[in-house]
């Protein structure tokens, strides 16, 4: 039984671009999808084509139990979408621009208005809610636009780079939302250039690189397929690094690389805290004084670096 984001050999092209090249994607209900990849992967394409914005040349959508192609005024009812750019009407207020929303999916004009009040709060945008959104802030309006994809509380949702130009705060905040919206069964693909996004909020991830999924685990699952956890030591005097990179290498699943200039000696390990303290012991009992131990366990960066080649996008351009 396909989940409530379904998607099978998705491809897209543009010109000699070959934006989407065999995507296919399976959410279950009430779970986090996390869509990651360098700048121009096929994050958003394949966003646009699960929402009914863009037609794919082949392949397969289904959204809330709804096929995309074929039904898909039926799937834009079923869904709310905040793509990268916040799409409010800079004419009306905020609290206009959240009303207006409600009503156009057939709302009350009373439930409409209670539901406007309560995102403006949820949003921080109370006190700016009769102003017009063209006085807001880049954060602002970004923040109206994340309100108004959530007024009709849809049962499946697509967030696009939603943090993107959020200070700490909002985005914490926006977090918080995810997690209650999911802890109520909604079901979310989220594509984000924040890992540590991914790593909070998403139950699975899908790595996509030149329109193709290229890994698809748990954050735990991926972090293990770039070697695990490793011990790093910085030894003080520069005589002992070749003793400490004895000592290490017998603790380690590999051999101890060297960086001669720091001092500084890794190995991958398994076994976490306890084995750190055995490093620690063995090191003191041969007389080896360190200025710095660690136990580091994989990123979501060394997951990309590891699959892609190159470190997830930083830059605010807008996907392929």
């Amino acid at each position: 039984m396909p989940g409530a984001i379904y998607a099978e050999g998705l491809v897209k092209t543009f010109g000699e671009v070959r934006a989407l090249d065999g995507v296919d994607l399976d959410v279950p209900e009430g779970t986090v999808l996390g869509l990651l990849g360098p700048n121009g992967a096929g994050k958003t394409t394949t966003v646009r084509v699960l929402t009914t914005l863009l037609q794919p040349d082949r392949g397969k959508a289904v959204v809330a139990g709804i096929d995309v192609l074929k039904r898909p005024n039926d799937v834009r009812r079923s869904i709310g979408l905040s793509g990268q750019f916040a799409a409010v009407d800079e004419y009306l207020t905020g609290r206009e621009n959240l009303q207006m929303v409600g009503q156009l999916y057939q709302m009350s004009a009373r439930a409409a208005k209670a539901r406007a009040a309560e995102l403006l709060e949820r949003f921080n945008l109370a006190e700016a809610a009769d102003r017009t959104a063209k006085t807001y802030s880049g954060g602002m309006r970004r923040r109206l636009d994340l309100a108004a994809a959530l007024v009709v509380r849809p049962p499946v949702m697509f967030m696009d780079e939603p943090t993107t130009g959020l200070d700490p705060r909002h985005r914490q905040a926006l977090w918080d939302v995810i997690e209650e919206l999911v802890a109520g069964g909604t079901t979310l693909l989220l594509t984000t250039q924040y890992l540590e996004e991914a790593d909070r909020l998403a139950h699975d991830i899908a790595v996509v690189d030149h329109g193709k999924v290229i890994a698809r685990g748990t954050s735990d699952e991926l972090k293990a397929r770039t070697g695990g956890e490793r011990v790093e030591v910085v030894v003080h005097d520069r005589e002992h690094i070749a003793t400490a990179r004895a000592v290490l290498a017998g603790f380690g699943k590999g051999g101890a690389t060297v960086e001669e200039h720091t001092r500084r000696i890794t190995v991958p390990v398994s076994g976490g805290a306890k084995l750190l303290a055995e490093v620690i012991r063995e090191l003191d009992g041969r007389g080896i004084e360190i200025d710095d131990i660690g136990l580091r366990r994989p990123t979501l960066d060394d997951v990309f670096i590891s699959l892609t080649g190159h470190a997830a996008a930083l830059t605010q351009e807008e996907d392929a």
